[in-house]
């Protein structure tokens, strides 16, 4: 992108604050993850959150929770699935699988995993809600780790060190142990740094058109008696967590459909989940959706 120096137009940060927004997602993760990130602390965290998962506004069995700190920001979601914990430890543990399951996010316009003798990239373009060419789209690459694979516990990491907009440490990471009936218990989690371009891009964005965008946390009661939800940082990050949740979901859904469909029952799915939370996440047609994934989904396959 050319601009002449001193010329910082509202429109371009704007811009440039949409490309890292939804960077920010790729992130459906952490600076630093402590050592209580086991399987064990993982089993109590599901017994702690038995209430919120069984009592929420979210139509599933799921608790998000957000936050925010001086130059970072950071979203986790809690879940419990109806899927075997060897059917979903088979399936994430996969960086192909994975590109999967990020080409399902609305803003995700391509992802490839390569593996050399020593590590895994997936390199992916992030750009806007509506078709766009790959060379218009920003790319990043995330290191792709699996911290540990057991009969009993899954831990997959995606690290990227820089982003656009002076952003850095971009985590994404995914916790997932087998419970009750059958079940797995996952935890995803996100998170990044964040410098003064991008506050500058945050600020832009937040007072234009993202002014009436929300995520879920409720902060209170409107006058008209309907719910507040959370704004700002925190209410865009809970958007893409649950984003970037939902593309798990339904990538594990369509497992058992034969192949030759699963595409197909992946996007319906991400599509109708979104679509239980209109206020957050509802922004193209269903149509509008199917078309542009199903031809995007055809360029990361010819470009593989």
């Amino acid at each position: 992108m050319n601009m002449h120096a001193g010329k910082i137009t509202l429109a371009w940060l704007t811009r440039l604050w949409l490309v890292w927004i939804t960077l920010s997602s790729a992130g459906l993760a952490f600076a630093s993850m402590p050592d209580t990130h086991s399987a064990a602390a993982l089993h109590a965290k599901y017994t702690s959150l038995s209430e919120r998962l069984q009592h929420n506004p979210f139509q599933r069995a799921l608790s998000l929770d957000s936050s925010e700190s001086s130059g970072e920001l950071k979203g986790d979601i809690y879940a419990r699935v109806d899927y075997p914990f060897a059917t979903v430890s088979k399936a994430l543990n996969d960086p192909a699988h994975w590109c999967d399951v990020m080409i399902l996010h609305i803003n995700t316009k391509f992802c490839r995993a390569t593996t050399d003798s020593a590590h895994t990239v997936l390199s992916v373009n992030i750009g806007k809600k509506t078709p766009q060419p790959i060379e218009d789209a920003y790319p990043i690459e995330f290191a792709y780790r699996v911290n540990a694979a057991t009969a009993n516990y899954l831990e997959i990491q995606l690290t990227a060190q820089e982003g656009p907009l002076s952003t850095r440490n971009y985590h994404i990471q995914l916790h997932a142990v087998p419970i009750e009936n059958g079940g797995t218990f996952l935890h995803l989690t996100y998170s990044y740094d964040y410098g003064m371009a991008g506050r500058l891009a945050m600020k832009s964005y937040l007072a234009t058109i993202g002014s009436g965008k929300v995520g879920f946390t409720l902060t209170g009661t409107q006058s008209n008696g309907q719910p507040e939800h959370i704004g700002g940082m925190r209410g865009l990050v809970e958007r893409n967590t649950m984003r970037y949740y939902l593309a798990i979901d339904a990538y594990l859904g369509a497992l058992a459909t034969p192949p030759p469909r699963q595409l197909q029952k992946r996007l319906q799915g991400w599509f109708t989940s979104t679509e239980q939370y209109p206020r957050q996440l509802r922004e193209v047609t269903r149509t509008a959706y199917l078309v542009m994934k199903r031809g995007e989904y055809r360029r990361q396959q010819s470009m593989q």
